[in-house]
């Protein structure tokens, strides 16, 4: 077991204690829902933008990335390549429409389009996608943590997890905000301290890993084949990217939330460009940390015999069947343990702890938002007073964070934290973007048309979802697409289809 030093102990303790307190400030404003929800439209263009960057910076970028990176190559980089893509088309469209029909749930209009399940069905999809990302941005703090104290990662998902239910419950989407400004800080300073140690300690400098990094191809970004769609291709990677982002920036509670906290349309739409020029270049960052520790490995192969012994001994299998993207999600923090000065070990814990707190606070505030607006309010009492809502926004908050937990324990074991992710955000979020997109634009679109669209789009996703454990016999019947096509189909499905039966409808 690995024993942080007293100074690391303090300075993780301190950042605890201060997000808490943070919480603590801002529960003497929480009166009512919405100081609570959207911090009744106070907070500044840049510190929204900050937050927005600091929800998409989580713990699976920060540790997921350079195992991504260490494992592989720069592909998943081609994600953020198509995030600038994304914004501009919800900076032109999704946030006017949202400052202009001013409900705080981003899923109300689909009920005035199509009617009250086609908001439910959304709902029910956005809180099963915060659901999950939340456990797996769990898992990512136990699975480094454990590797830097050696304390149970349960246990480690049990303490951070009431640290974030407290400061969220009690300090509403005002705490959350300026937490993420914060914490947006100290993980970009983290990423920067971390990669000045590697090439600190890297004989040869940027050179060597250059060159180590182009004799291993690392710096690929996939293949730029226009045909192939059953591997991650480039083209893969950036329509998965779009439709993600575009779903994330149009359609996700958390973001949707924050454009009503602006103090002006004007300001949400900048915040949302603000959040596009951090992520950016700091993604890169993660990315060129992770060749980076890779090349540094290939000079020290026998540094690596902690981690394969462990990786081996936890999946059942010899070392030397082992490779690199089998344990490329712990060599961060296994580098930590190694070389990392006493007290900086705490800060970097610190803007670890901070990439996941952001996300899991956010995602906890808007699953509660939505659960008040789109589930008791629709169809249990829709005036319940403001005592009444207070209760149900701090009991909800609570109960998401702790079923995030379940869902992060039930985690530990996976390959990857980050290609999890992609692939469960991918069947999630592909019937809610479709959904929408055809109500905004197919005017003509009607309650029967959506419901045949989103049925033959979740058909399809169902069916890409599955089809990879068909038997051999029925191996003709698998889907030929990648896996993170997923999104991308099923989004043009619901959409398509749906304008089809419409124009069928009309002749």
């Amino acid at each position: 077991m690995q024993h942080l030093p007293l100074i690391d102990l303090i300075v993780i303790l301190v950042y605890l204690i201060s997000m808490v307190l943070v919480g603590v400030y801002f529960s003497r404003k929480n009166k009512n829902a919405t100081q609570f929800t959207t911090a009744s439209g106070n907070i500044p263009g840049w510190a929204l933008g900050i937050s927005l960057y600091a929800t998409f910076l989580s713990s699976n970028t920060f540790l997921g990335v350079p195992g991504k990176a260490y494992g592989s190559n720069w592909n998943s980089l081609v994600f953020s390549l198509a995030m600038p893509f994304a914004a501009y088309f919800a900076t032109r469209f999704f946030v006017p429409f949202y400052r202009s029909h001013g409900e705080v749930s981003a899923y109300t209009h689909l009920e005035k389009r199509f009617g009250p399940w086609a908001r439910t069905y959304a709902m029910v999809c956005f809180i099963m996608t915060q659901l999950v990302r939340m456990g797996s941005i769990f898992f990512g703090i136990a699975l480094t943590l454990q590797a830097l104290t050696g304390v149970d990662m349960k246990t480690i998902m049990i303490v951070t997890g009431i640290c974030i239910i407290i400061y969220t419950v009690m300090g509403g989407m005002e705490a959350v905000i300026w937490t993420e400004v914060i914490q947006g800080i100290i993980k970009t300073a983290g990423a920067l301290i971390v990669l000045g140690i590697v090439l600190y300690e890297m004989k040869g400098g940027v050179a060597e890993i250059v060159r180590i990094g182009v004799a291993d191809e690392k710096f690929g970004l996939g293949s730029f084949s226009l045909t192939d769609f059953s591997g991650p291709t480039f083209w893969v990677i950036f329509l998965y990217g779009f439709f993600i982002n575009l779903n994330n920036f149009g359609m996700d509670q958390n973001y949707v939330q924050r454009y009503h906290t602006a103090r002006s349309a004007k300001e949400a739409g900048r915040s949302v460009w603000l959040c596009v020029y951090w992520y950016v270049p700091v993604s890169l960052l993660f990315f060129i940390i992770g060749t980076s520790l890779y090349a540094y490995f290939s000079q020290h192969p026998e540094l690596l015999d902690v981690v394969k012994q462990q990786v081996a001994a936890e999946k059942g299998v010899a070392i030397e069947t082992l490779k690199p993207e089998d344990y490329g999600d712990k060599i961060l923090p296994y580098f930590m343990v190694l070389k990392v000065p006493k007290g900086l070990v705490g800060l970097i814990i610190a803007a670890i702890l901070s990439a996941a707190m952001s996300t899991i606070s956010s995602g906890m505030n808007s699953s509660a938002t939505v659960f008040l607006k789109d589930i008791y309010q629709r169809y249990f009492n829709p005036n319940p007073g403001a005592k009444k809502e207070m209760t149900i926004l701090y009991t909800v908050t609570g109960l998401t964070g702790v079923i995030s937990i379940v869902f992060g324990i039930a985690m530990i074991g996976v390959k990857s934290i980050l290609d999890l992710w992609w692939e469960l955000s991918g069947i999630l979020s592909g019937g809610m973007l479709g959904l929408f997109l055809l109500g905004m634009i197919a005017k003509k679109a009607r309650n029967a048309e959506a419901i045949i669209g989103t049925t033959v789009g979740i058909l399809v996703i169902i069916w890409m979802s599955v089809s990879k454990y068909f038997p051999p016999e029925l191996a003709r019947l698998k889907s030929p697409f990648h896996v993170n096509m997923i999104v991308v189909i099923g989004t043009l499905t619901i959409f398509l289809v749906g304008v089809l039966a419409t124009r069928l409808r009309r002749r």
